[in-house]
């Protein structure tokens, strides 16, 4: 057991901004079992739910110079932890669709060149323009076409208005159609 131990988590973040491994060690062991119980609970798969932890704490590494916490640590890892399963959860119903409509696509008799290859190209291509969203405009998002809440649900939990919620959501999916459309020339003849 190393001293490290018995720091309280914001003497960790305090080292760990003065590039102390061993206090990144330190909060990694004290709580990337709990995170992955937590991810694999919402997301029924162990390996997605250990890749997802594992992308918190790489974040959390790379942000070590400017991470400031407002609340506790705890709450902060399981909110970035939470916001990756959204990611996840988003890219894999973005997929799913996409994949839906290529099976109509072809069951109408149409021919795709390369089908497997240009859905990978497109699933990425998706996920990597999603990601790219403002973080606020892609939180919003994805709590209303991911989780499925209502405008006002969103605007209680993210202490914002209903209209701005409404004006995220509309703004995120003009700039995702608008990249998408001409992509999609390329993708579907």
């Amino acid at each position: 057991m190393s001293v490290y131990s018995k720091y309280a988590d914001h003497i960790l973040l305090n080292l760990l901004k003065e590039d102390d491994q061993l206090a990144f060690t330190e909060i990694f062991e004290r709580y990337s079992k709990i995170l992955v119980n937590h991810a694999y609970k919402m997301l029924g798969n162990r390996d997605e739910a250990n890749d997802v932890v594992q992308e918190v704490f790489l974040s959390i590494w790379n942000k070590r110079y400017e991470l400031t916490l407002t609340g506790s640590l705890s709450s902060y890892l399981y909110k970035a932890t939470k916001n990756r399963i959204l990611n996840h959860i988003a890219h894999e119903k973005v997929v799913s669709r996409y994949a839906d409509s290529i099976s109509n696509f072809i069951e109408n008799s149409y021919v795709l060149a390369d089908s497997n290859l240009r859905e990978k190209e497109l699933e990425a291509i998706i996920a990597r323009e999603i990601a790219l969203l403002p973080e606020k405009m892609r939180e919003v998002f994805l709590l209303r076409k991911v989780e499925e809440l209502s405008y006002d649900e969103i605007a209680l939990q993210l202490n914002i208005t209903d209209k701005t919620a409404k004006q995220q959501v509309y703004n995120s999916l003009k700039i995702l159609r608008g990249k998408l459309k001409s992509l999609m020339s390329v993708f579907v003849w």
